[in-house]
């Protein structure tokens, strides 16, 4: 089980770094968001493929992952959309 949470940590971050990749623009997020939103992505991800019966939740797998970037883009989308809403209410 350690050994599950430590590779949903570090394929987490790599699904956050893809995520931030790919959406464009620039997004003012820390390492440490980007870990998290990767690591929720992750599991999100993971979720939805054992839903779809392609495997266990930890397993990685092609539709595991690519549903993971997915979630990790659309979160990191959000959280810098509101991340930025809030800087530009405390500039006006």
């Amino acid at each position: 089980m350690l050994f599950d949470i430590l590779g949903l940590i570090v394929i987490g971050l790599i699904i956050g770094a893809l995520a931030r990749l790919i959406l464009p623009g620039k997004q003012s997020i820390s390492i440490v968001a980007t870990l998290a939103l990767g690591v929720f992505g992750a599991v999100i991800g993971g979720f939805i493929a054992s839903l779809l019966g392609t495997g266990d939740i930890f397993e990685l797998n092609v539709l595991g992952f690519v549903l993971a970037v997915i979630a990790a883009i659309v979160l990191v989308g959000a959280y810098a959309g509101m991340a930025g809403r809030s800087n530009r209410a405390v500039r006006h």
